[in-house]
């Protein structure tokens, strides 16, 4: 992997991360695009662990731009600020479910879903859902009208960590479900939003270490098995290109997060429904051509 390529995929995980357009989609085109990941399984596992690694660079933009949240729940841990321990609770309550059936269904979505077609599906299902959801809610954004973070309870949060779950799908986006599912449960436009980027610190750093660490069929001896997808991405593209993946992204995420915060408090979802419709006809159309395959 050469050091453009990886900035490439670098600012396309932060842009793509945070907007509800689905990083894991648009990842698996860049790189299949660029060549990376096709020569054999094991760069393919190299490929795919660099791909997520390089969320740790927006995970980091986000803490960064949230660093009063997470200064505030540090002390509501240590008992110095009930909204900070709140805030925590409400994070990890919505971390639970995919924490859970993330573990119990991973190798089948991967098995199963981490294909064209599922991931065309899932773009348009995507698209044509913020499309009615937008046609039915009021025309004024409402940035202002809804509950704020800190009057979540609980069980909001879980609604929202069951709708991440329906992410787990390729193509579906992270973000989109949470803030959708912030949205349903109440929360205004701000909040859902916050909430949303919060809760995805937790998620991509689990998904990050998952694969990471998580045991490698096939490998030997038994520290390649557990280590095999770090083992097989250092082995196989070093350490520059990780370094350039992650501080690119750590960029385009911040920027794109500062640009989404606003824009959705005056324009609403759409432009990304219309989005993920005419990028689900574009794959549509590469696939059947042969241009990409996943």
């Amino acid at each position: 992997m050469e050091a453009w390529q990886a900035l490439v995929l670098g600012i396309i995980e932060g842009i793509t991360e945070y907007l509800p357009v689905s990083s894991t989609g648009h990842l698996l085109i860049a790189q299949n695009l660029l060549g990376i990941g096709v020569a054999n399984e094991q760069e393919k596992i190299a490929a795919d662990t660099f791909a997520i690694c390089i969320q740790g660079g927006a995970i980091l933009a986000v803490l960064g731009l949230y660093f009063k949240r997470v200064l505030m729940m540090k002390d509501g841990l240590l008992g110095r600020n009930p909204d900070g321990l709140k805030l925590f609770i409400l994070i990890v309550a919505g971390f639970l479910p995919a924490a859970v059936l993330g573990v119990i269904f991973d190798d089948w979505i991967e098995a199963t879903l981490f294909k064209p077609w599922p991931i065309v599906a899932a773009l348009l299902a995507g698209g044509i859902a913020i499309l009615l959801i937008e046609k039915a809610k009021p025309r004024d954004p409402g940035a202002s009208s809804g509950r704020d973070l800190l009057e979540m309870t609980w069980k909001m949060a879980l609604v929202i960590g069951f709708m991440q779950c329906i992410a787990m799908w390729p193509g579906t986006s992270r973000s989109l479900m949470t803030i959708l599912g912030g949205l349903l449960v109440g929360l205004s436009v701000k909040a859902a939003v916050e909430y949303s980027f919060l809760l995805g610190v937790v998620t991509l750093t689990a998904a990050t270490a998952k694969k990471a660490l998580w045991p490698v069929s096939g490998l030997d001896p038994a520290w390649d098995v557990w280590f095999g997808g770090t083992k097989l991405l250092w082995e196989t593209y070093g350490a520059m290109p990780l370094l350039v993946g992650i501080f690119s992204a750590a960029i385009s995420a911040a920027l794109a997060v500062k640009w989404l915060v606003t824009y959705l408090q005056r324009h609403g979802l759409s432009i990304f429904g219309w989005y993920r419709i005419i990028l689900a006809a574009v794959l549509a159309a590469l696939f059947v051509t042969g241009m990409v395959t996943v």
